[in-house]
């Protein structure tokens, strides 16, 4: 048995080191966290026996099949710049989104850059980095972690499933618990300005060659601006990701060693993905070969740098290089061959569902028609306008409401893949609304290519 759990020890942590490295670690120790909760070391009860092929959680309980499901998930992992007796807000200083996708075994995360220029939902055009600032500070549905998530979305196209966010000091706890990295210093690192921790700069000095780092000479490589600004900072922290891999892969963790490491990264953390959802994503981590891990940033060849009105240096995007990177590390899924189910008009009227359409793309007049299309198939539009951004690469529908047929029929009408529906929390439906559906641009090349 203690075989079975150092491999769930190892997959846990290769779930959240593949995923994001320095900035996800702490998923590992929140889900064993919990089950320290429950159960009674050393875990002779509720787990995977040897030679069994039962898949259950401690307790007895069946654990949700991803791979089964073949279902993409994607998690935000959020750096945030909160020092010592800040009581916040803070800005994430950095933002990496992964993707788990089990239907192709493979994983993808993409490097964000802080001061990327995007059109914050409620709150106009800012710096990327200050969606989980204004969240925190104005009190928005979910805090920062839900802003942040709802901007990414928003900007790049790609469902945000879930968020893992982790403090400066998660991060050299982390890094210190699995016994420090190796990494290859391809340039020295000379920063007269790094931040030491209380609104002031020092100076760092990272040698040239292969360097064993603690947790906090790690921190130091991975937020040091030396070079070209953020971009190599990017750069530096991939190359963090695969050491931790590397490291994790080669971990043999004493069961003993658990609740002290838990104690070690106290609340540095923090996440909303169940344990389910962890453990799943564990089983399915562990069977990824390396070759299927992928990672982009982008980059200054995406990006120009602007000034401000504001005097703030800012990175404005060329969103076809970046829609075309989106594409290739988080493709849509194949679309479904099951024929489309019949529409029963007598069902949407039952359900009555309120429904607003949004033209997310620069296609005049897309709303309008298909309102009028749906109209006459029996959905309840009571609606139709522009969305906030004109650069939506897919349909999404956004449901406030458990009025499910009308959902389906929907995405059945509008060819909307499972993983861009959206449950949202009911009360933050616009007035008198139950479902938002935002038209992209694969709907609008759809009706322009049977035109």
């Amino acid at each position: 048995m203690n075989f079975h759990f150092k491999n769930a020890v190892r997959g846990f942590f290769l779930t959240l080191l593949i995923a994001g490295a320095i900035y996800s670690g702490y998923l590992f120790f929140t889900t064993v966290r919990t089950i320290v909760a429950q159960t009674s070391l050393p875990f002779t009860e509720g787990v995977i026996q040897a030679g069994s092929t039962e898949k259950r959680a401690p307790g007895g309980q069946e654990l949700p099949d991803l791979t089964a499901k073949k279902e993409r998930v994607n998690i935000l992992l959020l750096g945030i710049d909160q020092r010592e007796n800040d009581p916040g807000p803070w800005r994430t200083d950095t933002m990496i989104l992964v993707s788990v996708d089990p239907a192709t075994k493979s994983v993808a995360m993409l490097s964000i850059p802080r001061d990327l220029w995007v059109t914050i939902p409620g709150f106009g055009e800012s710096r990327i980095n200050m969606a989980h600032f204004l969240g925190d500070k104005h009190d928005y549905p979910g805090g920062g972690p839900a802003l942040a998530k709802k901007t990414v979305w928003y900007a790049l196209g790609v469902p945000v499933h879930y968020y893992v966010r982790i403090n400066f000091t998660g991060f050299e706890k982390l890094i210190d618990a699995i016994g420090g990295i190796t990494i290859d210093v391809k340039k020295p690192i000379h920063d007269e300005k790094y931040p030491d921790g209380h609104y002031g700069t020092m100076v760092i000095d990272i040698p040239a060659g292969v360097q064993h780092m603690d947790g906090k000479t790690a921190l130091q490589y991975a937020r040091s601006r030396h070079g070209t600004s953020d971009f190599d900072r990017m750069a530096r922290q991939q190359q963090l990701i695969l050491a931790a891999r590397d490291k994790v892969l080669s971990l043999d963790i004493p069961i003993s060693q658990i609740p002290h490491m838990l104690e070690v990264l106290g609340d540095s953390v923090q996440t909303d993905m169940p344990l389910e959802e962890i453990i799943a994503l564990a089983r399915i981590l562990k069977d990824i070969p390396p070759e299927n891990i992928r990672h982009g940033v982008i980059d200054s060849s995406m990006t120009t740098t602007v000034v401000t009105p504001q005097k703030w240096m800012v990175e404005v995007a060329d969103w076809d290089k970046v829609r075309k990177l989106v594409d290739e590390l988080f493709p849509p899924p194949v679309p479904s061959v099951a024929p489309t189910p019949s529409l029963v008009k007598d069902q949407l009227l039952s359900e009555r569902a309120r429904i607003v359409l949004r033209n997310g793309t620069l296609t005049p007049g897309l709303a309008q028609r298909t309102a009028q299309a749906l109209r006459d198939k029996g959905f309840n539009v009571v609606r139709y306008e522009n969305a906030e951004r004109f650069d939506h690469t897919a349909t999404v529908i956004l449901s406030y409401t458990d009025k499910r047929y009308t959902v389906e029929a929907l995405a059945a009408q509008l060819h909307v893949s499972p993983e861009n529906i959206r449950w949202e929390n009911p009360a933050n439906a616009p007035a008198k609304i139950d479902i938002v559906v935002i038209l992209g641009r694969d709907y609008a090349q759809r009706v322009a290519a049977q035109q």
